[in-house]
């Protein structure tokens, strides 16, 4: 048998909390992330012309939470590591997965200490 119950929750706080640490969409923190990984990520990134690392600084907004890489040919430097790449193994395929096994923790941790809150 099963019970029913009707409750309330007041989340007239949430809002300005979220927005007092720059948790919000476009806040502070998402400006951070996004910042970090287009940086950490720039010397993964295959060089040949500068064309697809440079394309992440004017095709992403940031703060958005989305870093694009735009260019005819990104999706298919993203994904053929059996391509040979200028400054290869640092520069190469999975640019941004590679990023952030390395940094990720880092980024995090900034991220959270930009919240006030603690990453361990």
């Amino acid at each position: 048998m099963s019970a029913r119950f009707d409750c309330e929750l007041d989340l007239s706080g949430l809002t300005d909390l979220l927005r007092e640490r720059g948790l919000e969409p476009g806040g502070a923190v998402q400006v951070f992330v996004d910042s970090e990984i287009i940086r950490l990520a720039d010397p993964y990134v295959p060089f040949r012309t500068g064309a697809l690392k440079d394309s992440a600084l004017t095709n992403t907004v940031i703060g958005q939470g989305e870093i694009v890489y735009a260019t005819p040919y990104a999706k298919r430097m993203y994904y053929h590591p059996e391509y040979n790449f200028n400054g290869a193994p640092m520069r190469g395929a999975y640019w941004a997965d590679r990023m952030w096994a390395d940094h990720g923790e880092d980024i995090v941790r900034g991220a959270a200490t930009l919240a006030g809150g603690q990453a361990e």
